[in-house]
């Protein structure tokens, strides 16, 4: 009701709230495509949005080309002020539904495909029984990028966490394992010790942290570090454990991943004598003067449904 009210305040010709939100959005995303993707409208619909907001100010705010939309320096200054002002709104929404018995909104959730279907489902299904009022828009997000420029509410962030001013929780230590298939095994031998995998064909996920060195620690804690030298790699955990699946070598995988693989038998975990560092996991939220209560109660809801978990 009050920004209604606002809004019949304001000039007959100024411009639309959804203009300014195709203009952010564009920013964000790098070209109209993705800003229409992103805002699940037309790239039509975005692009009139983005003439519109500039016959209105009269300014180019968007320098165009086939392929990419880079913003003036004008239009450098008016997203950063849009922005903030965008993110007021969203703070004025959230401290209304918080004053209410009931949390109300919109929660935007991004984290990788498999471990969203392993962790985050089953705790939206959770926050759901609990707090109806409370939509979702869950996207799936392979690569970490800051949640305030994809306007995501909050984002799971596997492995270390960048410098940065964003808020985050570490909500779990994920297990992690080499595997690899019966029929390699049966052919190559499986490893006692980590040295023994330089006589082995290791497989290397590019995307880990620790991709070319592997650390493994005894049971009396020692490390044993081992160099990975392989004739594969890929860059995504999912293609790196069908790849070993399919027999073409040993692979260090997280827990998560391979769990129902070596439930069926086709996998197999080897060194298992042996530890390797667990993956931590993150919350990771936009920093602010104040966090929404959805927000603060989905993250717990989260941790609480990992704690249930065998991933440690």
């Amino acid at each position: 009701m009050v920004l209604s009210r606002a809004m019949r305040d304001f000039p007959p010709n100024a411009a639309k709230l959804q203009d300014y939100e195709a203009f952010i959005a564009i920013v964000d995303t790098g070209n109209l495509t993705r800003a229409a993707a992103h805002l699940r409208r037309s790239l039509q619909s975005v692009s009139r949005s983005l003439t519109a907001l500039e016959a209105q100010v009269g300014v180019v705010l968007i320098r165009r080309t086939t392929r990419t939309a880079e913003p003036t320096e004008t239009g450098l200054a008016f997203h950063r002020r849009l922005k903030a002002a965008f993110r007021e709104i969203s703070l004025a929404e959230a401290e209304l539904s918080d004053t209410s018995e009931t949390l109300r909104g919109t929660l935007r959730v991004a984290g990788s495909a498999v471990f969203v279907g392993a962790y985050v489902l089953p705790a939206i299904r959770d926050f759901s029984l609990l707090h109806p009022g409370v939509k979702f828009d869950l996207r799936i997000a392979e690569q970490f990028t800051e949640p305030a420029r994809t306007g995501v509410d909050v984002m799971i962030r596997l492995g270390s966490l960048p410098p940065s001013r964003m808020r985050s929780r570490k909500i779990a230590s994920l297990r992690r394992v080499a595997i690899a298939s019966p029929s390699y095994l049966a052919q190559r031998g499986s490893p006692k010790t980590p040295a023994d995998l330089a006589r082995h064909v290791c497989l290397i996920r590019s995307s880990a942290q620790d991709a070319r060195t592997w650390t493994f620690h005894a049971r009396d804690g020692t490390p044993q570090r081992f160099a990975v030298e392989s004739v594969f790699e890929a860059d995504n955990a999912h293609v790196t454990m069908q790849a070993a699946l399919a027999g073409m070598g040993i692979a260090v995988i997280p827990f998560y991943h391979v769990r129902e693989a070596v439930k069926a038998g086709l996998a197999e975990i080897v060194l298992d004598d042996f530890t390797l560092t667990p993956i931590s996991a993150h919350a990771v939220w936009p920093s602010g003067s104040r966090t929404p209560s959805r927000v603060q109660r989905f993250v717990d809801c989260l941790s609480r449904r990992l704690k249930k978990e065998v991933v440690i």
